[in-house]
């Protein structure tokens, strides 16, 4: 006969530190999604929005006649062109390297959730035992004493 009312089952979720894990993938990551990730993160930035402002005035100097038509036709095609098909799908690609590490951490939470659910779960069970053999042993005494005062 076993006196044992619990027994724990393990949740096989080991929590992880996340940010160390996005770290060893972004270390794992070829040049493609490291060069991704640094042009997103200088890209931006107040000092690109500063170069974009520049770029602009100098296109809108061309197009007033101030400057060289020449200079219209390069600034046009730098921001109409480099910066929209070139930049710009980098940049997203960037972000969904970056956007990892909110997956992870979802998912850490998700697991994190679910075990300390089991828990609880498990908790409970462990108290509806301890509960079932209080009843169990307060109703033995009650009969030794009915029993007693006969």
């Amino acid at each position: 006969m076993s006196n044992k009312l619990y027994q724990y089952a393990r949740h096989p979720h080991e929590p992880r530190n996340i940010n160390a894990v996005h770290a060893q993938e972004q270390q794992a990551a070829g040049f493609n999604a490291n060069l991704a990730v640094w042009l997103t993160k200088h890209v931006g930035t107040m000092w690109t929005a500063y170069t974009f402002v520049v770029l602009s005035l100098i296109g809108l100097l061309a197009i007033l006649g101030i400057l060289s038509p020449i200079v219209a036709l390069l600034i046009a095609w730098v921001s109409q062109t480099f910066l929209q098909l070139v930049l710009l799908p980098i940049i997203m690609v960037g972000q969904n390297v970056l956007g990892r590490k909110s997956e992870l951490m979802a998912e850490e939470q998700f697991n994190t959730t679910i075990k300390t659910y089991q828990d609880i779960e498990q908790i409970m069970a462990h108290l509806c035992a301890q509960d079932a053999e209080l009843l169990k042993q307060t109703s033995a005494i009650l009969e030794i004493e009915q029993r007693l005062k006969k």
